[in-house]
């Protein structure tokens, strides 16, 4: 989702650990390079299920709320395993320490590769249960992933860059995203259901090469460097448990709206699109998370002169529209690539245009919000509010941008409502880390409830949009008000 990412554990924060891997420092640029491609590669994978869903949802026949259940057995897995994890640290047992982060990458990976290679019976078998199986294993692999790869990225290089460099892999996340409904629209939405087998299969390839490549490259060892109490003392402080809640509503709305939009494109009154035409406006959604992070690097950051970001202003707005003009024209970019003809009206470079204009409104909330992170949450939540209240009861392109554009305002959500919801913390970061991991089940619960909705005919899909909705005025609320840090019990 677009930027969901597992916490950084408190080995980041230990100065030994940290200052042994600095020594060495110039023998991990190759090790920086191959964990970051882990980011694009699970933002890739799980972007995918927004393609998967209207075309289980065409081939099996089923109904909204079935289809979103592709989600639902996705997200789980992020439950089941951060729960493993949290009762684990309630008795002051660490079980990625145990195990080792190197290790724990492995087996992440290992276990991603089996479940892409389960799609091949599922689509042989026609089986949907059995496509779901293989999601909840595939996430279930991201989860261990995440846990492991997350500390190394801030332990590879010195402390006081380790900011920077979870920013950067969160941006390859947001690349993942953008690029996945691009590639699977081409190779899922175009066939019958065993066109399914060939992205996941490619995708098993490259997941067993990674894993194989970090078995051999040298990556720092860390041991010992994690310090946990037992109890749950994570409860003491109501900041983090109204923001689990937040992170709860955050995934779920996100997922949601992610995972109706091709069907929401397909409305007469709002687009008329068929499902392999509407999958390159998916990646607008997804993209624009990509721009919205890059800008949140700049301008959430205390220390930023805005006055002297013209240069980074300048260069995301360029951004947006070359990515735009990629996403309108990737079927006779392909084309020329491959010396094939391609229709002239496969051209189009006004579109780009709106979503760069959308890209500056964006830029002007950063403004109004800068260097706040609550405020800007709550802002950004708002917005989505209204752009939602639009979806809802507009029609046409201003509908359809309605929705595209609220991608760019989800950008910053997670991290922020990650980094609100743990401050001040101190020993039970961790904790209330795995908390917030656990509460990504969102997505495996808000997108159903969303598919109750969709009924028959153009009103029942564009109402359901009332149930992001409400997850996003919660947001809101934990922007403006719930975030302050506040502990309730002594």
């Amino acid at each position: 989702m677009a930027g969901i990412s597992a916490p950084v554990s408190n080995a980041v924060k230990d100065n030994t650990s940290s200052s042994n891997v600095q020594k060495d420092n110039k023998n991990y640029k190759v090790p920086l390079i191959v964990i970051t491609s882990l980011f694009f590669m699970w933002g890739f994978i799980t972007c995918l299920n927004d393609i998967l869903i209207p075309k289980f949802k065409s081939h099996f026949a089923l109904q909204g709320w079935e289809a979103m259940l592709v989600q639902s057995a996705f997200f789980s897995a992020y439950f089941l395993i951060s729960f493993i994890y949290f009762i684990a640290s309630a008795g002051g047992f660490d079980l990625i320490s145990k195990i080792g982060y190197k290790n724990a990458i492995i087996l992440g990976l290992s276990i991603c590769g089996a479940g892409c290679l389960l799609f091949i019976p599922a689509a042989d078998n026609e089986s949907f249960y059995q496509f779901l199986g293989a999601l909840f294993v595939l996430a279930s692999g991201i989860t261990i992933l995440q846990m492991g790869a997350n500390p190394y990225v801030a332990l590879l290089g010195p402390a006081e860059g380790s900011s920077s460099r979870l920013n950067m892999t969160q941006a390859f996340n947001a690349l993942g995203t953008t690029i996945a409904p691009v590639i699977g629209g081409m190779f899922i939405l175009a066939g019958g259901l065993d066109s399914v087998k060939i992205p996941y299969v490619g995708l098993a390839s490259a997941l067993f090469a990674l894993a194989l490549i970090i078995a051999i490259i040298p990556l720092p060892k860390v041991s010992g460097d994690i310090s946990m109490e037992k109890g749950i003392g994570a409860w003491k402080y109501s900041h983090l448990l109204l923001g689990v809640l937040c992170i709860f509503f955050y995934v779920g709305g996100e997922v949601s709206i992610g995972s109706a939009i091709i069907n929401f494109l397909e409305l007469d009154n709002i687009a008329g699109l068929p499902a392999h035409k509407a999958d390159k406006f998916l990646s607008f959604y997804w993209g624009g998370a990509m721009v919205g992070r890059f800008f949140g690097a700049v301008f959430l950051d205390e220390k930023t002169d805005i006055s002297k970001q013209k240069g980074v202003i300048f260069s995301v707005i360029l951004l947006s529209y070359a990515l735009g003009v990629f996403l309108m024209n990737k079927d006779l970019i392909m084309a020329l690539i491959l010396r094939k003809p391609s229709p002239a009206d496969l051209v189009d470079f006004q579109t780009p245009i709106i979503f760069t204009g959308v890209a500056l409104l964006n830029l002007v909330a950063f403004y109004i919000g800068k260097n706040k992170p609550g405020f800007t949450l709550g802002l950004f939540a708002s917005i989505v509010v209204g752009l939602l209240l639009i979806a809802i009861v507009g029609k046409g392109d201003i509908a359809m941008w309605s929705v595209l554009s609220i991608g760019l305002f989800n950008s910053i959500m997670f991290p922020t409502i990650f980094t609100l919801a743990i401050k001040d913390l101190g020993v039970d970061t961790s904790q209330g880390a795995s908390l917030l991991i656990m509460a990504i089940v969102g997505g495996a619960i808000i997108p159903p409830i969303q598919g109750l909705f969709y009924g028959e005919g153009n009103s029942g899909l564009q109402f359901s949009f009332i149930i992001p909705l409400l997850c996003y005025l919660y947001i809101a609320y934990y922007g403006f008000a719930g975030s302050k840090p506040k502990r309730v019990t002594q």
